[in-house]
């Protein structure tokens, strides 16, 4: 069964910085794409950025410049960094697989 357990949200000032981790079991992360996803209450989910299974990355235009999406094989983990954060940043944070799985979010705040 595979599971993903994000870490590293909380809050921050506009113009912080914080590194999100995302460890994976049950699935191998460098054999799928993997994703990052956002989500204020009231509106969709939004995808962020993803790092294919070749280590191509692509990202929203709204974070292009300012995030940045890895996989770290070795520890089967896949991270964003997240630097000169907005207040419109706020949001739940997942990780998601191509295989559809998706983790429990881990909360950003952007204080202005």
């Amino acid at each position: 069964q595979v599971h993903l357990v994000e870490s590293g949200g909380g809050l921050v000032q506009a113009g912080g910085s914080l590194r999100l981790s995302c460890a994976a079991s049950g699935i191998i992360v460098r054999t799928y794409s993997m994703d990052w996803y956002r989500q204020v209450p009231g509106k969709q989910r939004e995808l962020v950025a993803v790092i294919s299974t070749s280590g191509i990355t692509n990202y929203a235009d709204s974070v292009r410049g300012r995030f940045a999406i890895s996989r770290d094989n070795a520890k089967n983990s896949v991270y964003l960094q997240m630097n000169s954060l907005k207040p419109e940043d706020t949001a739940v944070y997942y990780c998601h697989t191509a295989l559809g799985t998706w983790g429990q979010g881990t909360q950003v705040t952007v204080s202005s």
